[in-house]
Order: C-alpha cells, then structure tokens, then sequence
C-alpha cells in the first residue's frame, strides 16, 4: 500500500500543475540571450558610426580638394581680362609697326608677355576653349549674334568675339561667339 500512497501523491502533484504552463526557463540562458541581443544592436550602431564617420572624411576630403583646385577661380577670372586687353593690343599692331627696328623690341615684349601668362594659365589648370567651328555649346559659349551662313551647319560658331576659359574641368568664362544659321 506505500506504493500506492506515492503513486497517488505524485499524480496529485502533476494533476496541481496548469495544462499551459511551462516548465520554468533557464534565468542564465535567459540573461545570456538579452546579452546578446545587447551586444548585437552595440555591434550594429558601431558599424554605421564608423560608415558614417568614413562618409565624412571622403566629404572633408573632396571638398578640400576642390578649394585647393578652384581657390584661384576669383583671381583668374579678373586676370583674364588682363589677358584680352594683351591680346586686343598685339593685334591692333599694324604689320609695318611690327617690322619698324624702333617698336620690334616693343612688339617681341608684348608677344613674350603673351606667351608667359598664357604658361602661367597653363600650370594653374586654366584653358582656352576653342569655339570656331564647333557646334554651339551653352555650356561653354554664350551666343550674342546670329549670322546667315550658307557654307555652315546652323547652330556652327562661326566668330569669337572673347575668348572662353575652363579652370581644371569647371567653366572659367564662355566664350562670346556668333553662331551661323540658315540664310534667309
């Protein structure tokens, strides 16, 4: 009959438990997954801050870049007129003035002048366009004139009346140009 007794005090003990409950959880394991967790979100926000601290530096960097490229933009800008006032004047030298003995030294200084700021252009990434003949770009030239052309494409630069400049792979200045179109 002591048999029996346990039997039934067992059963007794089982048939106390709720149908839904669970046996109770392990509290380490429980503990040990919230850790977890924990260390996963930690380890997330580390990588975005360390991409977006990238993101700025590579934002840092291209735009110091392009101030040390385009810091002379303002500066350029105003020598270019310096430039077609040099230009104009070589130009309007008549070819006799040229060859007289008393203005040739005048003339071969202007002319070195030229070339020297033009070097000068050149090693600070400033470039003259060439515009004659190339199709118009607004881009690049600013037409100020349309002239009837039966030998052009309409739409051709047929005169540049002022040069245009790029600085490095920027627009310095269009070029003032007459573009050809369809005779009447």
């Amino acid at each position: 009959m002591s048999e029996n007794k346990d039997t039934i005090e067992n059963t007794e003990v089982v048939d106390a438990l709720p149908e839904d409950a669970a046996p109770a959880a392990d509290p380490v394991a429980e503990k040990i997954a919230a850790l977890e967790a924990e260390l996963a979100t930690a380890r997330q926000d580390i990588l975005y801050a360390h991409a977006d601290t990238q993101n700025v530096r590579r934002r840092l960097e291209k735009e110091l870049a392009d101030a040390r490229a385009y810091a002379s933009t303002a500066f350029a800008r105003d020598i270019l007129s310096v430039a077609d006032n040099l230009s104009r004047a070589l130009a309007a030298i008549p070819a006799d003035l040229r060859e007289d003995d008393k203005f040739k030294s005048l003339v071969v200084g202007l002319e070195a002048t030229g070339r020297e700021l033009e070097s000068v252009f050149g090693r600070n990434g400033v470039t003259k366009l060439e515009s004659v003949g190339q199709p118009l770009d607004p881009n690049k030239h600013q037409a100020v004139m349309e002239l009837p052309s039966a030998d052009a494409e309409p739409g051709t630069v047929l005169v540049e009346m002022q040069a245009g400049y790029m600085i490095k792979d920027r627009l310095l200045r269009p070029a003032m140009v007459s573009v050809a179109k369809k005779p009447d």
